[in-house]
Parts: C-alpha cells; structure tokens; sequence
C-alpha cells in the first residue's frame, strides 16, 4: 500500500521547493511540468535566506513547480543560465525561459509573474 501511495505522490504537483542537483534534473522538469520557477541560490546568501519562506509559498500555494539550484554546488547550470547574483529566479514556460529577476523581489510580484504563464 505505501508504494501505492508513494507512486500516486510523484504525479502530483510538488508543494514544496525541489532541489535540483543538476541539468538533466532540471531538463527533466521542464520538459515534465508547464510552469517552472527556478530560484537559483546559495546558502551563505543572506538574500536568499530572506526569500527562502516565500519560494516555499509559493510552490505550495501555485500550479507552478518550483526548483531550487544551489549555485555553489552546480556552478556550470549557473553558468549555462547566465547567473551572475544570487538569489536569481528564472521563470519558464513550456520550456523555454520567459522571465528572469535577480534580488529579493516582493511576494505578489512574484506571484503575479507565476500567474501570468499559469
């Protein structure tokens, strides 16, 4: 029954952040899923410390998946991205990047930005 249950789970909506750990993880989502918010950060990032409870809100309380890239343990995605500050939150649609914001950027606004490709 667990296995059921656990099988069931992976086809839903996450609520919560998924870590990526790589591009393939990362390709893998935006192939999977409509909408993807990235948030690409690093754990020493005061900034993106402070964001870290509304990324969370967010991939609970939106239809869209929300990744988060360690930018120190995956410094070529960051790279590949063109990921010059932390935090950095990229926005896709059907694949392909349609919104990039980089600093502490308020919650509606980011909300209003996931709601206009969802």
């Amino acid at each position: 029954m667990t296995t059921d249950t656990a099988a069931d789970t992976d086809t839903e909506p996450s609520d919560e952040p998924v870590a990526v750990s790589g591009a393939e993880q990362l390709d893998d989502l935006l192939a999977s899923h409509d909408v993807v918010l990235v948030d690409f950060y690093a754990d020493w990032c005061g900034p993106c410390k402070m964001l870290e409870p509304v990324v969370e809100r967010l991939a609970a309380e939106t239809d869209a998946i929300v990744a988060k890239v360690d930018v120190d343990a995956n410094q070529q995605l960051a790279s590949d991205y063109g990921v010059r500050g932390v935090p950095t939150l990229v926005l896709f649609a059907d694949g392909t990047q349609v919104e990039e914001v980089v600093g502490v950027q308020p919650e509606d606004q980011l909300r209003s930005l996931v709601a206009s490709h969802t």
